[in-house]
């Protein structure tokens, strides 16, 4: 199957799941749904994007770039599913919800064509790194580790805050990799995107590969600049003030690195 059909097949595929994702969130008032719907469907695509063949049957990279996408969705996913019920809404989408009053579902039908447009890029990236070519290398078994220890990272941030909220230690989580990132879960989000250039990039035998790194770039910008840490830093310091301001200032706001010491006055 030609790349054009392929990935017009997930245009539409996305489209459709991101409709019926704006469809369940304004059923049930909570926008949760909307990240695990997201997270769902585009490993969904990847997977079955990755195995369409182009001309014969699927390869082991095919297979490998295909479990690689399924198991992050399914993660992802039920992390987010399991959370949704009975739980406030995710304080991004809360405060949407209030500043764009009455014209919130249009506007949240409008931001979602948009994730459905980034998960095409994602889609889009692990379809180019299935279709290289080339035998398996070790570099693709690197991509793999690099996933498997985003996913772990990823994991390990979520479990943390969850227990530190279960424990009513405080307003602010700022232990394990809490107390090196601020954003833990969203640094090993863009890392996980990392590993599919990995698998594409076999240059000069595959030029196309160079595509996949559009995946990480993406993510990057859209975590970093746009839906994930601006939002959510904004609904903390309007919940939290100066002790998130204090966290601000001896944590860094994405990649890790060791915590700044807070000086001690004598």
């Amino acid at each position: 199957m030609g790349w054009w059909s392929v990935l017009g097949a997930e245009t539409v595929w996305l489209a459709v799941a991101m409709s019926a994702a704006w469809a369940v969130q304004r059923a049930t008032r909570n926008c949760g749904w909307v990240d695990a719907i997201w997270s769902g469907a585009t490993a969904l695509g990847g997977a079955v994007g990755a195995l369409m063949p182009a001309g014969g049957a699927a390869g082991p990279r095919a297979w490998l770039a295909a479990a690689m996408v399924g198991v992050w969705g399914a993660r992802l996913a039920w992390h987010i599913a399991r959370r949704t019920p009975g739980a406030p809404e995710d304080p991004r989408y809360a405060g949407f919800r209030r500043e764009w009053g009455a014209a919130f579902e249009p506007r949240l039908f409008g931001l979602l064509m948009v994730q459905a447009a980034a998960a095409w890029v994602l889609v889009a990236s692990v379809v180019i790194s299935a279709r290289n070519p080339a035998p398996l290398r070790p570099a693709d078994f690197g991509g793999a580790l690099l996933l498997a220890g985003a996913l772990w990272g990823e994991a390990t941030a979520d479990a943390q805050l969850r227990r530190f909220r279960a424990a009513r230690r405080g307003p602010i989580c700022d232990t394990g990799l809490w107390a090196w990132s601020r954003h833990p879960n969203y640094f090993f989000e863009f890392l996980a995107w990392c590993a599919y250039p990995v698998l594409a990039i076999d240059w000069p035998s595959y030029p196309a590969g160079v595509l996949a790194l559009a995946a990480p770039a993406l993510m990057f910008v859209l975590l970093r600049y746009v839906s994930g840490v601006p939002p959510l830093e904004a609904a903390m310091l309007a919940s939290r003030g100066d002790t998130f301001r204090a966290y601000q200032a001896r944590v860094g706001i994405f990649f890790l690195r060791p915590p700044v010491k807070e000086a001690v006055l004598f």
